[in-house]
Order: C-alpha cells, then sequence, then structure tokens
C-alpha cells in the first residue's frame, strides 16, 4: 500500500499552533465500537476453542458451528466499523490498530465469499486463528491512539487503501488453502490419515482455490496501486518500492504456476511466504507512515 498518515488516514503533520498531539486511547473509555470489537473477537475465539476440543477428541467434524461462529464476528466487524467510520467522518484508518482490524475484517470477509465446500471445511478452523491473532494484537497493543488534528476525507486515498486491505484479505485466505494443501498432501505421503483429513477438499480443488485467491488478490492490489497515484499526495519512496515489491513477488507467483514452472506444493508454499512477507511490510509500510511526515 503507498497510503500515509503520520498522525491520522490523510497524512496530516503536526502543527504546534494549531493542537498538541494526544495519546488518549480508546481503550481507557471502551466506547461502544470497542465493545463490538470484543464481541468479535471472542465469537472468533469460540470458534477456536471449538476447533481444538475436536482436534483434542480425535474426531474433527466442521459443521457449521465454526461457520455461524465466523459469520457473527464478521457482522460484530462490520458494525464496529460502521460506527468508528462514522465517528471519524472517513474510512476508519486513521491509526495501525484500524489497520489491523480492518486486515482482519477483509480476512473474514473474503471467508464468506468463498464456496460453501470450503466454508464448510477446515478453512474456517484456519482462518479463525488468524483473525484471532490480528484483533488480539490490535486490542491488546497500545496502539489506538486519537490524533487532535482533522481534515477533510480524501475519498481517493480511503479507496486506495481499502481496496490494498481486501487485497491482503485475498492473500491470507490463499495462504490457509496453501496451509491445508501442504497438511492433506503430507498426509498422503505418509500415510497417516487423521480424521481431519476427511474434511480437506480434494487437492485439486484447494489448488483451484488458491489459484483463484491468487487472482483476486493480484487483481485488487493492482488496483489499489494504481489508485494511490490518483490520491492528490505524493508517493513516499520507501511505500511504493515495499507495495511493488510485494506486487511483484505475486506476479511470479501467478506466473510460475501457469508456465508450469512451479510445483502445486511450492505455489502453496510459496502462499504461505508471501503472504507473511506482505504482512511485515504492512507493519513496516505502516510504521513508516506514522512517524515520517508528509514532505
Amino acid at each position: 500500500m503507498l497510503y500515509q498518515h503520520p498522525g491520522a488516514f490523510e497524512g496530516e503533520t503536526y502543527c504546534p499552533q494549531i493542537a498538541k498531539p494526544r495519546a488518549t486511547s480508546y481503550s481507557i473509555f471502551f466506547p461502544v465500537d470497542r465493545v463490538l470489537l470484543i464481541i468479535s473477537t471472542i465469537c472468533f475465539l469460540a470458534a477456536l476453542v471449538r476447533t481444538g476440543f475436536a482436534l483434542r477428541t480425535g474426531v474433527f467434524r466442521p459443521g457449521r458451528f465454526n461457520f455461524l461462529a465466523i459469520g457473527l464476528g464478521f457482522i460484530f466487524q462490520t458494525a464496529f466499523l460502521s460506527v468508528r467510520g462514522h465517528a471519524l467522518g472517513r474510512c476508519p484508518l486513521t491509526n495501525l490498530f484500524e489497520v489491523f482490524v480492518f486486515l482482519a475484517w477483509s480476512v473474514a470477509l473474503i471467508y464468506m465469499l468463498v464456496g460453501p465446500t470450503y466454508r464448510l471445511s477446515l478453512m474456517g478452523a484456519f482462518t479463525a486463528p488468524l483473525v484471532l491473532l490480528l484483533q488480539g494484537f490490535a486490542l491488546i497493543a497500545p496502539i489506538d491512539v486519537r490524533h487532535a488534528i482533522r481534515v477533510p476525507p480524501n475519498p481517493a486515498l480511503e479507496f486506495h487503501a481499502s481496496v490494498s486491505l481486501i487485497a491482503y484479505g485475498a492473500f491470507a485466505l490463499a495462504c490457509i488453502a496453501g496451509v491445508m494443501y501442504l497438511v492433506q498432501e503430507r498426509q498422503l505421503k505418509t500415510h497417516q490419515l487423521h480424521s481431519t483429513f476427511y474434511h480437506l477438499p480434494p487437492l485439486t480443488d484447494l489448488f483451484a482455490a488458491i489459484t483463484r485467491l491468487l487472482w483476486w488478490g493480484f487483481i485488487l492490489y493492482t488496483i489499489g496501486i494504481i489508485s494511490g497515484f490518483f490520491t492528490g499526495r505524493p508517493l513516499p519512496r520507501i511505500q511504493l518500492v515495499a507495495a511493488v515489491g510485494v506486487w511483484l513477488l505475486y506476479a511470479a507467483i501467478l506466473q510460475g504456476r501457469y508456465l508450469r514452472r512451479i510445483a502445486p506444493r511450492r505455489v502453496a508454499a510459496l502462499c504461505i511466504i508471501g503472504f507473511s512477507a506482505a504482512l511485515t511490510l504492512l507493519w513496516g509500510i505502516t510504521f513508516t507512515a506514522q512517524t515520517h511526515s508528509v514532505p
């Protein structure tokens, strides 16, 4: 992503004549939006606990519980973003806390959009921990800081940032499908078929899902990068280089997949590596944006 926000989403800079920076955190007062996020996190935690209990007993049946728990968590995520967005008067991407929550929402959104075969399989069991990790970190870390300076919203900048983060959600699901692919392949090679094996989609279906998710993420990310040039703001070099680096990485994975130069197993592994790298770059991009002013 190319957006920059040293103190807020629009990239406004601190001016001592206007206001003093405040370190006020939303977590002190637990307003409605934060309560909604806590409830959402509890829903994802319930899905994770239920899965862990099932795996511990040795009999895993995904059923509909995980899907319903994640669906309910997604509803509360959406409610949180709506309440926070109305309070801010813009897309809720003004600090690192909101970026992580929006990313978690994007992961849940893509999960809700994939086919029912995947929603009711182990994909929900793998999705819940990732969303729980993102939201849990956002809730615990002292990163939900309000900023005193407010400027009019920039729709182009908000579109660029939100589309880019939704692309990250698709990459996250491709990573999860890649993990499922490697787990199933290993069980087949070792001839040790656990109960989870019978709830995994066939390898061919998983690879097709990986390919579709990669394309969704790649197209959305391309739109996000291109839209970044129409925000009316200068593009910080480090953010631009990092965003293009992620784009080239996924372009290489897709090219290798269609030229058959990369085996499906390696494509699955690269999806895991790619999302890990992209997530690391997201942290770096956001941190840099928060600690540098717009030229």
